[in-house]
């Protein structure tokens, strides 16, 4: 039997609020935050909101679990730089599958220089769309990376040089055949150019025509901007990874956004830029083109773009999130 916690261990209401604000820095398919935390007794409930993504896009409702796996990674994080230990009970209703977790708090004794380490890495990581260019040293980050994965059972692939020019071609038809698809485009369209800055993708964080021609495997995004603010990089030198899970059961693609999560702190952390890409997964042809270059049976979920930003290129200010009071109902 768990020992009740007392006033003293319990976490409060306002710490809550933070932790949740944090952890709602997560990435999402388009900024869309398709989530919902409920604190009830003491326990933050998560729920998937599928309603928030455009489902032209998200075909599956793969993006809507990825993007949750993030936050709850997120916040797992964001509590113990808070001091907050968290244990976590996924999917604990089996007849509402958009409950994907309960979350409980207990006091830790300390908070280790690595906890807020990855906090701090939750403020600054941002979605970088520009040309990288290569990530060296990387043998070393590859092996981490992988490790990282490792321990949420998601498999990590990187495409090589021999693979790259299979995986941009890929990349480019999947494109190519959603121009016609003017449902998907109007979604684009309206999560690019949306009246409300705390959701969807503000212009300044897409690329300019002159910027998106250098980078071979990425979205196509309208341009709103003109300019280039990676001149110096001729093209895009990222390394891209592949996360693939063993199935699309739900857990597993849950699990798989709480890789991505830690994969993408991580790499903040060590000065490196990323850009995640569900693009190719939207699609069974560009997904079978990422399958065949893994070699894997596995299913791949998510690729990251991952390199070095150009030294002298101010970054873009954070996207902005929707009011916690928005995403947080505290019963």
């Amino acid at each position: 039997m768990t020992t009740p916690l007392t006033p003293q261990e319990a976490i409060s209401t306002t710490e809550l609020r933070a932790v949740v604000e944090i952890a709602c820095r997560a990435p999402s398919l388009h900024n869309s935050q398709p989530w919902r935390w409920v604190f009830e007794n003491g326990v933050l409930h998560l729920y998937a909101d599928h309603g928030r993504v455009g489902h032209h896009t998200d075909i599956t409702g793969n993006e809507v679990l990825l993007s949750c796996g993030a936050a709850l990674n997120h916040l797992r994080v964001a509590a113990a730089a808070a001091g907050w230990q968290t244990s976590v009970d996924r999917f604990p209703t089996p007849k509402n599958h958009d409950h994907l977790a309960a979350i409980a708090f207990r006091r830790t004794a300390e908070v280790s220089a690595h906890d807020r380490e990855l906090r701090e890495a939750i403020l600054r990581r941002r979605t970088d769309r520009l040309p990288f260019a290569a990530p060296e040293p990387w043998s070393k980050t590859e092996r981490e990376l992988s490790a990282l994965c490792h321990h949420f059972a998601v498999d990590m692939d990187v495409i090589d040089d021999s693979g790259r020019p299979a995986l941009a071609d890929a990349s480019r038809q999947n494109e190519q055949h959603r121009r016609d698809d003017a449902s998907y485009r109007y979604e684009l369209l309206w999560w690019t150019h949306h009246g409300d800055s705390s959701v969807g993708i503000p212009p300044a964080a897409l690329a300019s025509s002159a910027e998106a021609s250098r980078v071979d495997v990425a979205r196509d995004f309208p341009a709103y901007t003109s300019g280039d603010r990676a001149p110096q990089v001729e093209r895009d030198r990222s390394k891209i990874l592949v996360l693939s899970t063993f199935d699309d059961s739900r857990p597993n693609v849950l699990s798989c956004g709480e890789a991505l999560s830690r994969v993408l702190l991580a790499c903040t952390a060590a000065g490196l830029a990323t850009c995640p890409l569900t693009h190719m997964m939207e699609l069974h042809s560009g997904r079978e083109a990422v399958r065949r270059l893994t070699g894997r049976h596995a299913q791949p979920q998510v690729l990251v773009r991952v390199g070095r930003s150009v030294d002298d290129v101010s970054p873009a200010a954070n996207t902005q999130r929707r009011p916690i009071s928005d995403t947080l109902e505290v019963l």
